[in-house]
């Protein structure tokens, strides 16, 4: 049983550095949305209406390109759950569309994944 433990505990510190990416916390972009490193890049959510957009950014914040970029957000508001398949919108965002709008404070969980096949996750 000890041995089962030290292996469990040591494949939960292997992958959670694996996925572990770098917050900016109250940091915002460019377009006055929230931010966070993931796959590689800056996300920038921007949210308007049932609307979402991920732009894309470079380390210095600069629109980088999104092209093989692929991804989708889970948004969670109580007990309403919805996943979007995001797509790619001009040079250096992903957009997709909600059913309804997104309330406000809603959680939204971001899955990208890039054009080299690198892939994170963060939550907003």
């Amino acid at each position: 049983m000890k041995r089962l433990m030290i292996v469990v505990a040591a494949v939960m510190l292997w992958t959670g550095t694996a996925v572990a990416q770098h917050s900016h916390g109250s940091m915002k972009g460019p377009n006055g949305g929230p931010m966070q490193d993931v796959a590689g890049v800056h996300a920038e959510l921007v949210v308007a209406g049932n609307v979402v957009t991920i732009n894309i950014l470079d380390e210095g914040n600069k629109p980088a390109s999104a092209k093989g970029f692929s991804g989708s957000v889970l948004i969670v508001s109580g007990a309403n759950r919805e996943t979007v398949q995001l797509s790619p919108a001009g040079d250096s965002a992903l957009k997709g569309e909600a059913k309804s709008p997104v309330a406000a404070g809603a959680t939204v969980t971001l899955v990208l994944k890039n054009a080299a096949g690198k892939s994170g996750q963060v939550k907003f």
